[in-house]
């Protein structure tokens, strides 16, 4: 298993930062790497929501998992090359003052042995250019919203 870690302190609170978050469908209104996104349930948010992701030519759907409101929302990565067992993305929100930090923690499984392992290591370098970009997008997102509320 390969295990990509990215973070950055962004100057909103955890709860204003949920509120992007949540809105589990509209990740495409801020991720500049997500073309299009939608929710595939009847349930939009909490565990079981599942949302379906266009990127590039890559159509993929993620299943939530874990859903903490304002700390942690978890959610599993199928449909991606089937030589990828599972990847499973966390972000976490812990406050730093009235700041706070963000990380986007990308698990890739492609199985136990060293060919797989080198897989999951080249996938754990796509995902970091993807985290990199939807951290990027969630402070703009986030900036964005503190001005349309002053």
């Amino acid at each position: 298993m390969a295990v990509v870690e990215r973070t950055a302190t962004i100057d909103a609170t955890p709860n204003d930062l949920w509120a992007i978050l949540a809105d589990f469908a509209s990740i495409s209104h801020w991720a500049p790497n997500v073309d299009h996104s939608c929710i595939m349930t009847d349930q939009s948010q909490d565990v079981g929501a599942v949302r379906r992701i266009q990127t590039g030519g890559a159509t993929v759907l993620e299943t939530v998992t874990s859903w903490d409101p304002s700390k942690q929302l978890t959610y599993t990565i199928t449909g991606l090359p089937p030589v990828i067992k599972q990847v499973t993305n966390t972000w976490r929100l812990m406050p730093t003052g009235s700041q706070t930090r963000v990380t986007l923690t990308s698990d890739i499984d492609a199985g136990p042995r060293p060919p797989q392992q080198m897989v999951a290591k080249m996938a754990g370098r796509k995902l970091g250019q993807a985290s990199d970009q939807m951290l990027a997008g969630l402070a703009a997102a986030a900036k964005q919203s503190s001005v349309a509320d002053d």
